[in-house]
């Protein structure tokens, strides 16, 4: 494609000492390598909308919103090919923030892919499974890869704070916990924002 494909990072926790900026900015400087995408960080601690209590339901709204951090928002999502959401694991699932960012909108997710990256207890894949089944119903389109971090990578990180993004994720580009967890998961989310972005535009 000419154009480059547009892809979010969700940053879906706001808990004070977070490890999530930790993967997050490693998946942007990743990211930033390539040449075939945009890439850019939606942390939701700057988009702190209140718990969802639209009276109207979104897929009826048109997209514009009487909120003004809801409404930026929602221009933000609008304009991504793909996601990428980052999430904790919390008492087996997902973050309580990252679900009201995504009940809020409704026409801006549909048709579009998403990936997943998590962390905390089984690597967090008890939050992607039920973060699919949410993605599913908002029309997005999940890709099979996805990125587990082990408990043992937030120890290290609080060890050794100083140590380099590079560093820390090293296991997950370098192929000692086995194929390289983040091209596998590039080229998926890419192939499909690519496949999906044709067939809107051809609907237009």
């Amino acid at each position: 494609m000419e154009q480059k494909i547009k892809i979010k990072i969700i940053l879906g926790s706001t808990r004070q000492g977070r490890f999530g900026e930790r993967p997050a900015k490693w998946l942007i400087g990743e990211f930033k390598t390539r040449n075939d995408v945009e890439v850019e960080l939606l942390d939701l601690k700057d988009y702190s909308m209140p718990f969802f209590d639209s009276q109207v339901s979104p897929s009826m709204l048109d997209k514009k919103y009487s909120n003004e951090i809801v409404q930026r928002w929602s221009n933000k999502i609008d304009e991504a090919d793909a996601f990428i959401m980052i999430s904790p694991e919390y008492n087996h699932g997902y973050s309580a923030v990252i679900k009201n960012a995504l009940d809020w909108l409704s026409p801006e997710w549909h048709k579009k892919a998403v990936g997943f990256v998590s962390y905390g207890s089984a690597g967090g894949a008890r939050a992607i499974e039920q973060l699919r089944e949410v993605a599913i119903e908002l029309r997005l389109v999940p890709i099979t890869k996805s990125i587990h971090i082990p408990w043992e990578f937030i120890m290290k990180a609080m060890n050794s704070p100083s140590m380099p993004d590079s560093e820390l994720f090293a296991p997950l580009r370098n192929g000692s916990m086995g194929p390289d967890h983040f091209d596998a998961m590039a080229a998926d989310l890419i192939w499909m924002a690519c496949a999906l972005k044709v067939a809107r535009e051809a609907k237009k």
